[in-house]
């Protein structure tokens, strides 16, 4: 079963494919961001708003999020800990 975590404005990530949640403000993930772009793996999800953290999957595609990056860990924290039979209901 899927498990989903809220990366903002009602879009959803696979908590089990999350590799990383990063802040975008390091040239480091700047560089990641725009190669991410060249490479058609950038999903920009931030529906026009700052770029507050930027989620990297196994697959290596990015999401950037409006949503700040403490908010998101704990999201995805919280998602995590929830039992499958709890997630399914919530559905």
């Amino acid at each position: 079963m899927l498990r989903l975590m809220n990366a903002g404005f009602g879009n959803m990530v696979v908590i089990d494919k999350v590799a990383a949640i990063i802040s975008p403000g390091s040239a480091p993930a700047k560089r990641l961001k725009d190669e991410a772009r060249d490479g058609n793996r950038l999903v920009d999800i931030t529906q026009g708003r700052r770029t507050r953290a930027i989620i990297v999957t196994v697959s290596n595609h990015i999401f950037l999020s409006a949503v700040q990056v403490e908010t998101l860990a704990a999201r995805f924290q919280q998602e995590a800990a929830r039992p499958a039979a709890e997630a399914l209901e919530k559905l």
